[in-house]
């Protein structure tokens, strides 16, 4: 599909600088080379006030890129920009190795990391998109078909030929996707129908949300010190929480994510969209873990999700002197709690923190209810929120009801007569009150 950094590839980094610029740019594109497998073995940064049209850096630049290539025997250049497929094909043809730009180096590791099939199917369409710009580098060495015996063909060259048939596969991918979407959807329906609430663990890429997962849920999902660990969304249920709340782990965020990938996994970042709660995962012991914090924050806005409630987790306090839990606010009113995910030191806190905010508004009154109405009263008994009942002498039910708001809200997003009879008797009351 594109061309991809193999393990072991011994690569040259070339980092286009421009002003404003954070020295944690740089970090971040090596631990993407790592976690796509490539060995970097030089780097090459290139102050920029704009980026140059024909190399994006300058043909100084360039020339020490090529003799770095030479140098360290490099089979492969990762710049750390996105390029356009004019500079990619200029830069390639003076260093004689592949060029990957940011964007398809994300794409080869989204292409490793996607286990799902929901996941491959959307990373085959993101690098179909992608590779769609720049198939003009493969066939430069063909000519157009010729006419004659045995020579006559449909009048299409190669390239066109290429992109007709990668326009029939995106057109395949995506009608599948739609198929896996709804899929997903009925899945989430399932879950809203069965009244838990769920929490989304959002972050950056590599802050630990997995470690987190697996601490919350005693699950076993796969974790690693690299970028990307985890794509496929993954859903277990937390039993220490609001009677069995569900937890989902969704993809780390990472800056400059491109946009091929947003398209593509914004069915997978529904998650996020449709939580009750976002725990947003933060590198405690990342030193840029401040502006991490605020890129993500933007993504959560861009996601439709900046209403959602957050609870800020400071994760890998084992690596730091943070002591654990919350500070100065009872664990129940935190807005930031400090863990350790690896240890389990500060879970307590933040298992106090989500019940808090899953369970802490309740609405306990009588309510009236008549015998057309037998279906949510089975509903709310099977919810175990009925303390009391009384049959009253017209044959209605009374009854004292006790739950959660967050629980009468997901009854009154169903629809139908009896979600009209929640808004009445329950939360228009509650609001009121």
């Amino acid at each position: 599909m594109i061309e991809r950094a193999g393990r072991g590839d011994r690569a040259v980094i070339l980092h286009p600088v421009f002003p404003g610029t954070g020295p944690e740019a740089l970090d971040e594109f090596r631990e993407l080379a790592r976690s796509a497998g490539a060995e970097t073995v030089a780097v090459i940064t290139a102050p920029r006030d704009r980026p140059d049209a024909k190399y994006f850096v300058g043909s100084g630049k360039v020339d020490e890129l090529v003799d770095a290539v030479m140098a360290h025997d490099a089979s492969v250049v990762l710049v750390s920009r996105p390029l356009s497929p004019v500079q990619e094909r200029n830069i390639e043809k003076r260093c004689k190795v592949q060029v990957l730009d940011r964007t398809t180096l994300i794409l080869d590791i989204f292409a490793q990391r996607a286990r799902s099939h929901e996941g491959k199917l959307q990373v085959e369409l993101a690098q179909l998109r992608h590779l769609s710009t720049r198939l003009v580098r493969g066939w430069t060495h063909l000519e157009r078909q010729k006419g004659g015996i045995g020579l006559r063909g449909p009048g299409e060259t190669q390239l066109e030929t290429d992109r007709r048939l990668i326009g029939h596969r995106i057109r395949h991918l995506r009608e599948r996707l739609d198929k896996v979407s709804r899929q997903r959807e009925m899945g989430r329906r399932r879950r809203r129908r069965s009244e838990s609430p769920t929490v989304a663990l959002v972050g950056y890429t590599n802050a630990g949300k997995s470690t987190l997962f697996n601490a919350l849920t005693h699950a076993e999902v796969g974790t690693q010190d690299m970028q990307f660990a985890t794509l496929d969304p993954t859903v277990r249920r937390m039993d220490n929480v609001s009677g069995g709340a569900l937890l989902a782990d969704t993809v780390g965020f990472v800056s400059e994510l491109p946009h091929e990938l947003i398209a593509a996994f914004r069915a997978t970042l529904a998650e996020a969209r449709e939580a009750d709660l976002l725990l947003h995962v933060i590198d405690a012991a990342d030193p840029f873990h401040a502006e991490r914090r605020e890129e993500v924050d933007q993504v959560i806005e861009e996601l439709g999700a900046g209403d959602i409630p957050v609870v800020r987790v400071y994760n890998k306090i084992d690596l730091t002197e943070r002591p654990p839990g919350a500070q100065g606010a009872p664990a129940a009113e935190a807005e930031r709690i400090n863990v350790s995910a690896l240890s389990g030191a500060g879970l307590d806190d933040l298992e106090a923190a989500m019940e808090a905010r899953l369970n802490g508004r309740r609405i306990q009154r009588w309510i009236r209810l008549e015998g057309r109405h037998a279906r949510l009263r089975a509903r709310l008994f099977e919810l175990g929120a009925v303390s009391e009942e009384r049959i009253a002498e017209d044959g209605c039910w009374n009854l004292h009801v006790d739950l959660p708001v967050s629980m009468a809200e997901r009854l009154a997003r169903q629809g139908g007569r009896e979600a009209r009879l929640v808004q009445e008797q329950l939360l228009h009351e509650s609001r009121s009150a």
